[in-house]
C-alpha cells in the first residue's frame, strides 16, 4: 500500500519508526489511493461531513444533486473504466432515494463500494434523527456484501473487504454504513493485499463443449454483456469465425454482444419464449457465452427446453447458471475461457450463414420517424464514440439503423428501471477524458434523473443528449396492444420543455421537429465542447415490442 497522507493528520509510531495509529479517515483515504478510488461520487449530509473534512487535492469528488443520479454515475464510471467506484450517500433516506439504481447496479453487474452516513454511536440507541435502523440490511438483497462495523476501528477494513467482494466475478455493489463519529476514531492501516477476481472454468467441461462444437451440423453462438464486461470480446469473435456459426445478441444484452456490422452477427434475441425458440430452432447446438439463459418479459412457452438441442452455458455468474434449467453449465471467466475454448476448437469447413439483411435508409417523414433519427446519427458519431441508450420503445429501431462496431461503445440498463442511463453518461464520460458520449434517452425516461445535466455541465464533460420525444411513455403503448388493455391513465407526457430544462441547469439545447434541420442540430451536440441537448420531437407512433403468442 502507498501509506500517504497529505493531510498531515496526526499518528502515533511504533518502537520501529512505523506508523501504527491512525485516524479513521486517514485510513480509508490510503486505502482507497490503494484501490484506485479516488474520484468520488457522492451527495453529503451532516453524517458525511467527518469524511468530507480537509478533502484531499488528489481525491475529485463527483457531485450529483440526487442519490439516484449518484448511484449510476458511479455504475457508469466503474463499467466504462473496469474498476471498483466509491459512492457516498447521506444516511438512511439518500439510500432510500438511490435504491432503483442499486437494484440497477446489482443486475448490471457493476463494482461499487457504496457508503452511507449513519447517526452517532452514543445516539443510536434513542432513534436519533438521521438514525438508520438496521441499516446493512437496508440495500439487500441487491447488494453482494454489506456491514455496519461493530467498532469504529474496523471502518477501513470494512471498507477494504467490500471492494474486494464488489470486485470479484461476477462483480456488483457492496455497502457499508458508517457512523459519523467514527472518522476521527483511532486505528490501524489495513493490510496490502492482492486478490484475484477471476477463475478459470473446468477443463473436462470445456472439452466436452469442445467435442459438442466439433460434432454438431449447426451451432449457434448467444452472447451476452460479461464477454464486453471482461474485454474478451476479441476471443469472441475468433471462437464464432473458428465455428463459421451465428451469433445473436441475448435478451436486454445491457452492453454490445458482438460487432454489430460482422457478417456473423444475426441480431437481437427478443425477450420473449415463441421467439427465441423460434430463432434458435434451426440449430442443433446453443452455445451461451456471457449471459442468462434466457431473459423473458412476457410469459410463454420456449420450446427449445424440451426440445432436446443440447445447450451449453459459460457465465462467471453461478446463480445464472442455477437458474437456467437446461443444458450444461462451466462456471468461470469468459477472459480465460473464450480464449481457451477458442484454442481447442477446430477450423469449421462449414459454410458460413449469409449476412443478415439490412434495412433499406428511413426516408425523411414529418413528424420525424425514430429510424431517420437514428440512421441520421449513424452517420455523423465519431467512430470512438460511445452510446448509451434508455430508449425502450424505440430500441428496435436504434438496433436496426444505429450498429455498435466496437468493444466498450454501447451501454445501458439490465434491469429495466428508467433513470439510469443519463446519469451513468456522466460516470462514462468521466471514465473516458475526452472521448465523445451520446445518450439517446426517452422523453419519460429523462423525468427520472434529469439532474444530471447539471453534474454534466458542471464537468464540462463531451455529452449529447438526444431526448427522443414521442408525448409519453412509448412502452405503455405497446405493452397496452400487446395485453389487450385501454383507457390506461398516465401514459401522456404533455406540456416538457427539456430544452428550458437543461438550459436551467447550465446546459445549451435545441428542439428540432423539422428533419431538415436535424442533422445540424445533432452535428452542434456532437461537436460541441460540453454537455448540449437536443430534443428531437418524433412520431408517437409505437412499434409492437412482442406480439402475443
Amino acid at each position: 500500500m502507498s501509506r500517504i497522507f497529505p493531510e498531515h493528520e496526526g499518528k502515533t509510531k511504533g518502537g520501529d519508526g512505523m506508523a501504527e495509529t491512525v485516524t479513521v479517515r486517514q485510513a480509508t483515504m490510503a486505502l482507497l489511493r490503494d484501490c484506485g478510488m479516488t474520484t468520488v461520487f457522492g451527495n453529503p449530509g451532516s453524517t458525511e461531513l467527518g469524511f468530507l473534512d480537509r478533502w484531499p487535492n488528489d481525491f475529485r469528488y463527483v457531485l450529483g444533486l440526487q442519490e439516484a443520479s449518484v448511484v449510476a454515475m458511479a455504475d457508469g464510471y466503474a463499467r466504462a473504466s473496469g474498476r471498483a467506484a466509491f459512492c457516498n450517500l447521506h444516511s438512511a433516506a439518500g439510500l432510500g432515494h438511490a435504491l432503483g439504481n442499486v437494484f440497477t447496479a446489482h443486475r448490471n453487474q457493476a463494482p461499487l463500494v457504496i457508503t452511507a452516513g449513519q447517526q452517532a454511536r452514543s445516539l443510536l440507541p434513542h432513534n436519533p434523527f438521521l438514525g438508520a435502523t438496521d441499516a446493512a440490511s437496508f440495500p439487500k438483497p441487491y447488494v453482494k456484501w454489506s456491514c455496519e462495523p461493530a467498532r469504529a476501528a474496523d471502518v477501513p477494513a470494512a471498507i477494504a473487504h467490500a471492494f474486494h467482494v464488489a470486485m470479484q466475478r461476477p462483480c456488483g455493489p457492496t455497502f457499508v454504513s458508517i457512523p459519523s463519529d467514527d472518522w476521527a476514531a483511532p486505528t490501524r492501516l489495513p493490510s496490502p493485499r492482492r486478490t484475484s477476481q477471476d477463475m478459470a472454468p473446468d477443463p473436462a467441461l470445456l472439452a466436452d463443449c469442445t467435442a459438442a462444437l466439433a460434432a454438431a451440423r449447426s451451432p449457434v453462438l448467444v452472447i451476452g454483456p460479461e464477454v464486453d464486461a471482461e474485454a474478451a470480446g476479441p476471443a469472441a469473435v475468433a471462437l464464432a469465425e473458428r465455428l463459421r456459426a451465428p451469433v445473436w445478441a441475448s435478451p436486454f444484452c445491457s452492453r454490445i454482444a458482438f460487432p454489430e456490422d460482422h457478417p456473423l452477427f444475426a441480431g437481437f434475441l427478443a425477450a420473449a419464449p415463441p421467439a427465441i425458440a423460434a430463432a434458435l430452432a434451426p440449430h442443433d447446438l446453443v452455445l451461451v457465452l456471457g449471459a442468462p439463459v434466457f431473459t423473458f418479459h412476457v410469459a410463454g412457452d420456449c420450446a427449445l427446453f424440451t426440445a432436446g438441442t443440447p445447450l451449453f452455458q459459460l457465465s462467471t455468474d453461478g446463480e445464472a447458471i442455477a437458474a437456467a434449467g437446461t443444458g450444461t453449465g462451466i462456471q468461470g471467466s469468459l477472459r480465460l475461457g473464450l480464449p481457451a475454448l477458442a484454442a481447442l476448437v477446430p477450423q469449421s469447413d462449414r459454410t458460413p450463414p449469409p449476412p443478415r439483411p439490412r434495412p433499406a435508409p428511413p426516408t425523411a417523414s414529418r413528424p420525424i420517424g425514430a429510424e431517420y433519427l437514428f440512421h441520421t446519427l449513424s452517420r455523423l458519431l465519431p467512430r470512438d464514440a460511445v452510446v448509451v441508450e434508455e430508449v425502450p420503445s424505440h430500441r428496435p429501431a436504434l438496433q436496426a439503423h444505429l450498429p455498435i462496431r466496437d468493444w466498450g461503445g454501447f451501454y445501458t440498463m439490465a434491469s429495466g428501471g428508467l433513470g439510469y442511463s443519463l446519469p451513468a453518461a456522466v460516470g462514462i464520460a468521466l471514465a473516458h477524458p475526452g472521448r465523445r458520449i451520446a445518450a439517446i434517452i426517452g422523453d419519460g425516461s429523462m423525468m427520472y434523473s434529469i439532474q444530471a445535466l447539471w453534474t454534466a455541465a458542471q464537468q464540462a464533460l463531451p455529452l449529447a443528449v438526444i431526448v427522443v420525444n414521442n408525448g409519453g411513455y412509448g412502452a405503455m403503448r405497446s405493452f397496452s396492444r400487446v395485453m389487450g388493455t385501454e383507457g390506461v391513465p398516465g401514459i401522456d407526457l404533455p406540456g416538457l420543455d427539456f430544452v428550458a430544462l437543461a438550459q436551467g441547469m447550465g446546459c445549451p439545447g435545441l428542439r428540432v421537429d423539422d428533419p431538415a434541420l436535424l442533422a445540424d442540430a445533432l452535428a452542434a451536440a456532437l461537436r460541441h465542447a460540453g454537455p448540449m441537448l437536443v430534443e428531437v420531437a418524433v412520431d408517437a407512433a409505437i412499434p409492437t415490442l412482442y406480439h402475443k403468442s
